[in-house]
């Protein structure tokens, strides 16, 4: 627990209009910007107008692109040749995971002019990444992926031979994430929920996650905490955007999405971010919404497995310390605290809606195949290994 290297993280800064030191921030690396966003939301964000006009008047030339669904390897590939034309300073990703994710494989790539396909897990030849990347600020405009604070860029390809995967590298990693609560004001409920879950599976997975250590546990539980006290009063509040409460709600949830990049980027996650992937790639199915519909059947299996195999794995403490996080009481009984875990996570998925995985199209006849690619980074830093037979039952559980 107290043996632990630390990768390199962005500088951080986060708070209520820190929005507005952007563009110093990026004058600091020069006058040729991209700014990558997502393809409307942009449009809405708080400030987007201000931002702009700040950049002209800095003098800052900046050209502009977005990203309109999960990226894929060809976006990413069309993007950079469309640009190698030109020389940018800094590239900015405004936006949510997608957005973010595609700026910084863009970034990475904008020099090295080879296909992202080259340097995908899992995927192609997969060379080495020598850089050098392009200096890479993340802002982002929702409260869930936290890729704001790690080295990887999520790729995907959807369909029957489909698969999601990561370009990673520490050179990837932002300089600064800026991060402003404020810039949440317009997430639509269903964001907010599957977004707001995916940090709180990510919180819990690397918190009993097998390379877990004393740094990494402290700013989950920390992000449990601020996810537990805002994620569900956030959703309900929807549209009180000038509310007291809304925005306390908007800046716990910030910051537990911030702490879940982090955490995630030096632990690793488990058996839900393992089945993310596939589950993506196969199904047009969001990411968050697989968290937030697998959470909770995931951790019951977690929990029935090291109970039957390995009732001594050090997660099942851990479980039940998250229980009295969550729950907000003591439990006197570990296995009182794991059932009251796995009935939160149940109402938590019911009162945000999140559907289940036939609401996409997932059918028992195709459980196997989803199992089969699941075996990824995330499944081998899951508390226990999972036998094919109850990946599928958690699978199952959720149709």
């Amino acid at each position: 627990m107290f043996e632990f290297s630390i990768a390199r993280l962005p500088r951080i800064e986060f708070g209520s209009g820190v929005f507005n030191k952007l563009p110093a921030i990026i004058a600091g690396y020069g006058a040729r910007t991209l700014l990558v966003t997502g393809a409307c939301s942009y449009k809405n964000l708080p400030g987007w107008r201000p931002f702009i006009e700040q950049l002209n008047r800095q003098g800052i030339h900046w050209e502009h692109c977005t990203v309109p669904h999960e990226p894929s390897p060809g976006l990413i590939d069309d993007t950079v040749r469309s640009l190698s034309d030109r020389a940018f300073d800094v590239v900015v990703g405004i936006g949510g995971g997608s957005a973010l994710d595609a700026a910084k494989a863009i970034a990475g790539l904008l020099k090295v002019r080879r296909s992202v396909m080259d340097y995908l897990e899992g995927v192609g030849p997969e060379l080495p990444y020598a850089g050098p990347a392009v200096p890479f600020i993340a802002v982002p405009t929702t409260a869930g992926t936290g890729s704001e604070a790690t080295k990887n860029a999520v790729l995907s390809v959807q369909g029957e031979k489909g698969f999601k995967k990561s370009f990673r590298h520490e050179k990837l990693v932002a300089e600064y994430a800026v991060v402003d609560p404020e810039l949440l004001a317009n997430c639509p409920p269903e964001v907010i929920a599957a977004n707001g879950m995916d940090a709180l599976t990510q919180l819990l997975e690397s918190y009993v996650s097998v390379k877990s250590n004393a740094f990494t546990d402290a700013l989950a539980i920390s992000g449990l905490q601020a996810v537990r006290d805002a994620l569900i009063p956030l959703y309900r509040r929807y549209g009180q955007q000038d509310d007291a409460v809304v925005k306390a709600c908007r800046e716990k949830m910030a910051y537990g999405a911030l702490l879940s990049g982090i955490t995630l980027a030096q632990v690793g996650l488990g058996a839900v971010h393992g089945l993310a992937s596939p589950l993506g790639a196969f199904y047009p199915i969001p990411h968050g919404v697989v968290c937030g519909t697998l959470v909770a059947s995931a951790t019951q299996v977690n929990i029935e497995s090291m109970r039957d195999r390995e009732p001594g794995n050090k997660a099942l403490a851990k479980y039940a310390y998250a229980a009295e996080i969550l729950c907000q009481q003591q439990f006197h009984d570990e296995k009182v605290a794991h059932a009251a875990l796995i009935q939160l996570l149940g109402e938590w998925t019911q009162a945000l809606a999140l559907p289940r995985l036939s609401h996409f199209g997932v059918a028992e006849a195709g459980l196997d195949n989803v199992v089969a690619h699941s075996r990824g980074s995330s499944m081998k830093t899951n508390p226990v290994v999972l036998t094919d037979a109850e990946i599928r039952q958690l699978l199952i559980s959720r149709l």
